[in-house]
């Protein structure tokens, strides 16, 4: 799919909570282009649109008619407006932040496997030199989607010697040679020690897992989610937490976000949650903009975008 074509000019910038700092943030990575924040005249007739996706009545009131195409500075489009996006096009920066969260993936494995941080010490412990830790080699992982995110897991899983699954929404074969793909969920949770949710978030992967999902899963699994809260029924996590079907929840993002004071998944001792964190590294910033740059350079020039979200899919 074909972006505007040549001579493309201003392009407008909602800043949302990021505040100017976005805005400062394009302008050091693309130097020529005629950047400026929405809702000022100069916005009023831009042709592009560059946002973040989690407030869709402030993104509604920022697509002025000029606008033909936007782009979201995430992977995810969840949040977004679809209904007043009319014939335009809309792309997302897909794949920016994939290796930094593999790399939490990765690490929240390792310290399920290996006791951390239970296994420091601040004082003399009752015994020395005496552990019962696990290891990756050997266990199973499933994966919960296998694009961009799914697919750096499994490439660092597999340099660990773990066995792969994963259940993608498409009939694709695999696009690794050692990752087997599974047909259905209950079969990738019945085969695996750590499960990793790495699916986009849609109207029908709301609650994918819930009380009957997780009946199927290895006693003592470890379950990751890096993908959206809404994947996840939150109370039934919680009981498959009680009675140890699931041992730790490894929790990057959650339903709402944030969680209010004093809800259970803060303290309950199986759940290791972080604030939506997991993209974070200095890389994940600059190959966001480098995407957006690339279809920059792409739209003017009248050539096929990438990153075209299915507005029907919803991702």
């Amino acid at each position: 799919m074909s972006g505007g074509g040549p001579g493309a000019g201003t392009v407008a910038v909602h800043c949302g909570r990021w505040g100017t700092s976005l805005l400062d943030a394009l302008r050091r990575g693309l130097p020529d282009a005629d950047l400026v924040a929405s809702g000022t005249p100069e916005a009023a007739s831009a042709d592009v649109l560059v946002t973040l996706a989690d407030d869709g009545p402030a993104v509604a009131g920022a697509l002025t008619p000029s606008v033909r195409w936007v782009h979201i500075l995430g992977a995810g489009a969840d949040g977004f407006p679809f209904g007043v996006l009319g014939d335009r096009v809309l792309t997302c920066s897909r794949g920016a932040g994939a290796a930094a969260i593999a790399e939490f993936v990765l690490a929240t494995m390792l310290a399920f496997e290996k006791d951390l941080p239970g296994s420091w010490v601040t004082e003399p412990p009752d015994a020395w030199n005496t552990a019962q830790l696990g290891g990756l080699e050997g266990r199973s992982l499933g994966l919960v989607g296998l694009g961009a995110i799914g697919t750096q897991v499994a490439r660092r899983a597999l340099a660990f010697d773990m066995e792969v699954a994963a259940l993608r929404r498409s009939s694709a074969p695999s696009p690794m040679a050692e990752v087997t793909v599974v047909p259905d969920l209950a079969a990738l949770l019945g085969r695996s020690d750590h499960v990793v949710i790495a699916a986009p978030a849609t109207e029908a992967t709301v609650h994918l897992l819930d009380d009957a999902a997780l009946a199927h899963v290895r006693p003592r699994t470890h379950l990751v989610n890096v993908a959206r809260g809404s994947l996840v029924d939150q109370d039934a996590l919680l009981r498959a937490l009680d009675d140890g079907r699931v041992a730790r929840a490894s929790l990057d993002v959650v339903e709402p976000e944030p969680l209010p004071a004093g809800h259970p998944l803060y303290s309950h001792p199986g759940v290791f949650l972080s604030p939506h964190i997991s993209w974070s590294s200095p890389r994940t910033g600059r190959r966001t903009v480098s995407l957006f740059a690339e279809n920059l350079d792409r739209y003017r020039n009248g050539t096929d975008l990438h990153g075209i979200v299915d507005t029907g899919a919803g991702y």
